[in-house]
């Protein structure tokens, strides 16, 4: 059985999987279910994931030291900077903080953190 907290985490391979055949798994947040495609790490990690929101869920403040990138893919997303509707591509640099939710739409959402832990350059 391959280890939850480390999936796909070999750049190296080509990596293909059905999304349709993936199981939930829960989050730390009641109403917030994942589907890991990579990961490297624990709760904080390097990951790509489809993450679903259900109607009136949300997760709590948290910082992304290495970033985030997010695309709605269905429904409403919210946090305390904006409104984000399917088909937003929102990026949010590392360190940036945000308390996710959503209302009566609930949302599907793409989102990949930790990869914008690049050096800075001059």
């Amino acid at each position: 059985m391959e280890d939850p907290m480390n999936v796909n985490a070999d750049f190296t391979l080509k990596a293909v999987m059905d999304t349709h055949a993936l199981a939930w798994a829960q989050s730390p947040m009641a109403g917030v279910d994942r589907q890991p495609l990579d990961r490297e790490g624990d709760e904080v990690a390097r990951a790509s994931s489809i993450v679903r929101y259900i109607a009136g869920s949300g997760y709590s403040a948290h910082t992304h030291g290495g970033g985030e990138e997010i695309l709605v893919l269905k429904g409403v997303f919210h946090d305390e900077h904006g409104t984000y509707p399917q088909g937003t591509w929102i990026r949010s640099p590392r360190y940036s903080r945000h308390a996710p939710f959503t209302q009566s739409e609930g949302a599907l959402i793409y989102v990949k953190t930790g990869h914008l832990d690049y050096p800075l350059t001059a």
